[in-house]
């Protein structure tokens, strides 16, 4: 049997017992399984990051298992696609929460469905919120693993001011918080590092002709131009960026282009592209290549490509874990006592919180070719004051 057929067996046997709940004495109730809801996009300009983000949220679910479960209970992952407008991704969400048992949620989702979550959640159930984002989230019952531009960019900008020599920064992204929070972020970080920002640029994820963006990049003189375009737009933002033959003249930094955005824009268009972000397929760790072995034997040569947002979601359940263990319960109110010091190792190596978030190293990559290559790193970079 293999290990598909092992996990959906489980899953299987889990929801037979769970099916009749009121023939089960109070101690066999304990053990029903403990379904958590995985909220990744599968549709959507995002949809891309979706399949990897299933596998790896698959490979901690084993992992897990294997080891006794949380509080002694199965997991059994019930996914939900949160690709569209936070108010689908609401009603997706409050189906699987009250309709279906779930008792934990995983996101890994853009910020507005985010905001639009915490607002239908209220710190009533634990949530796990796992990708890259500006900051500032301090919901009662939410537990942020991803990266903040205090992260991101903070020793990122002044790095490539002092060793690539950019001062004129241009700023463009998709239309929502995510982008606006970083650049207004970003640009204290660029006046701090004696650069200035030219131009700065606000689209709608159905953007897929970027010439007058390009055209103003360039009459600008921009030595510099900061990505927070999303999935499809950055794919087709940074082709035609190169197409333009802008790729000589300003160097890219995104802080959400990974290996399968890396992929969408081909190696004949990533010339100066550079990525910041705490996790890289290509770290050379024995964590992260344990890891990538594993992946690589579970899902075969052709699965979608390792990257930090398929791999935060890996995370996102072993914090899960690491909460609920050190918390001795689910409850929010318990979760959130206990969080500061809750501690796990991952791929990216051991992760603690501190007000919610975790510190961790941050890679600067560039792009040869169709792969990134680290070039430096960051030791235990905070996440920044989000919730002093």
């Amino acid at each position: 049997m293999n290990r598909r057929e092992v996990l959906k067996t489980s899953i299987a046997a889990a929801a037979l017992a769970a099916a009749a709940p009121r023939l089960l004495a109070p101690s066999a109730r304990a053990a029903d399984p403990l379904k958590v809801g995985v909220l990744i996009p599968i549709s959507g300009p995002a949809g891309l990051f979706g399949p990897s983000s299933r596998n790896c949220t698959e490979l901690a679910v084993e992992e897990i298992n294997a080891a006794g479960g949380i509080l002694g209970r199965t997991v059994e992952p019930v996914f939900a696609d949160v690709g569209g407008p936070p108010a689908d991704a609401t009603k997706a969400a409050l189906k699987l929460w009250k309709g279906e048992g779930v008792e934990a949620f995983i996101g890994m989702h853009d910020s507005a469905v985010r905001g639009a979550l915490t607002n239908l959640f209220k710190g009533q159930v634990p949530y796990v919120y796992t990708p890259v984002y500006e900051g500032g989230e301090c919901s009662a019952g939410t537990y942020v693993l991803g990266e903040t531009p205090s992260q991101q960019l903070e020793p990122v900008v002044p790095w490539i001011a002092a060793n690539r020599g950019a001062s004129r920064w241009y700023l463009i992204g998709n239309d929502y918080n995510w982008p606006r929070d970083t650049n207004a972020a970003a640009k204290g970080y660029i006046a701090a590092s004696g650069g200035s920002v030219v131009g700065e640029e606000y689209l709608p994820f159905t953007a897929d002709n970027f010439d007058s963006n390009l055209a103003k990049i360039r009459e600008t003189e921009a030595d510099a131009v900061l990505i927070t375009l999303v999935g499809g737009a950055s794919v087709g933002f940074n082709r035609a960026f190169a197409s333009f033959g802008l790729a000589s003249r300003a160097l890219r930094l995104g802080t959400l282009i990974e290996e399968n955005t890396l992929a969408g824009i081909g190696a004949e268009s990533s010339a100066n592209l550079y990525s910041s972000a705490g996790y890289f397929a290509s770290i050379d760790t024995p964590a992260a290549n344990a890891f990538a072995e594993t992946y690589a034997a579970a899902f075969g040569a052709d699965a979608p490509l390792l990257n930090t947002l398929g791999e935060s979601c890996y995370e996102g359940i072993k914090l899960l874990a690491a909460l609920a263990e050190r918390a001795g319960s689910l409850a929010p109110s318990e979760m959130d006592a206990a969080a500061d010091g809750t501690s796990y190792e991952g791929p990216r190596g051991r992760a603690t919180m501190q007000d919610r978030h975790v510190s961790r190293d941050v890679y600067l990559a560039e792009a040869a070719g169709a792969e990134f290559r680290v070039i430096e790193t960051f030791a235990n970079v905070g996440a920044g004051n989000n919730c002093g």
